[in-house]
């Protein structure tokens, strides 16, 4: 479970990079707090920042579950998948908002993955 514990904390890191940069945005477009929007390329990087934080709802309680009841070195695969997605995303939304489904949709995928295959791994533990 250590794979699964290095990824885990290399998405919280990686929502924390998105942070910072969310805070430099709001420097560099003169969005003072607590507003929360007011330049269009600061409401990108807010944007990118609070969807992080939606799919870290899911993901990390799905990357656990997989990794505890199905396999570690999946769960890890999937998550390194799920963060090369949020990169995607990133780029993309900043860039331009219209062009993010792809990032989007290599986020996602993996972490429906996990959550379903825990839950049939959880199943299958508590049957066998």
């Amino acid at each position: 479970m250590a794979i699964v514990a290095i990824v885990a904390v290399l998405a919280i890191m990686q929502y924390m990079v998105f942070s910072a940069l969310v805070g430099r945005a709001r420097g560099t477009y003169g969005v003072e707090a607590p507003a929360t929007s007011g330049h269009e390329m600061f409401d990108r990087y807010y944007r990118v920042h609070q969807n992080t934080l939606e799919q870290l709802v899911a993901f990390l309680p799905g990357l656990w579950v997989f990794g505890s009841h199905v396999s570690p070195l999946w769960a890890a695969g999937l998550g390194v998948i799920y963060l090369i997605g949020r990169v995607v995303y990133f780029r993309a939304y900043t860039k331009d908002p219209k062009s993010r489904g792809t990032g989007m949709l290599i986020g996602f995928l993996p972490t429906v993955v996990l959550v379903l295959g825990g839950l049939i791994g959880v199943g299958i533990n508590l049957l066998g």
